[in-house]
């Protein structure tokens, strides 16, 4: 059996970056079928301690909302400030659209550093907003053209 880079090819999130969250969680909440969630905001500095391409980047903010879609898969909206980060960096280039998908990992340092020896970089990173948790950015690079989230719960 071939071992993955991180040690599980459980996809637990999609996330999707668009310019206006109210509106398109209404709209994605009517074609599920489901409630819509409610809008949370991203967190104090304080907390986040998020690092952009290596800098601390206190003012990088964005809006979120989750969809939980029941089967363990959860779907993220995420409209983001004007600060840069990886999510303005993606709506300025791309526009709305798929953002990353992201995978629940133990131990996030050393599954970053095994995805950088696989030849991915690191690009933003950070703590939940309520402190119960880290996220990591990694770029695919060369033969990878995607972004993918690691996320670990305390």
């Amino acid at each position: 059996m071939i071992m993955s880079v991180i040690g599980t090819q459980t996809i637990t999130q999609v996330a999707l970056i668009v310019h206006d969250i109210e509106k398109t969680k209404t709209k994605l909440s009517e074609f599920l079928g489901i409630p819509v969630p409610p809008t949370v905001g991203g967190g104090d500095f304080a907390v986040t301690q998020t690092q952009y391409m290596g800098r601390p980047a206190p003012y990088a903010k964005c809006l979120m909302a989750f969809f939980n879609l029941g089967n363990g898969m959860q779907i993220e909206l995420i409209q983001p400030n004007e600060e840069p980060s990886v999510w303005r960096d993606f709506l300025n280039e791309k526009g709305e659209g798929l953002h990353h998908i992201a995978f629940g990992v133990k131990g996030m340092e050393g599954k970053i550093q095994a995805m950088e020896k696989f030849g991915m970089k690191l690009v933003q990173k950070g703590n939940y907003g309520d402190g119960g948790g880290c996220y990591s950015y990694l770029e695919g690079g060369e033969g990878l053209p995607m972004l993918v989230e690691l996320l670990e719960s305390f």
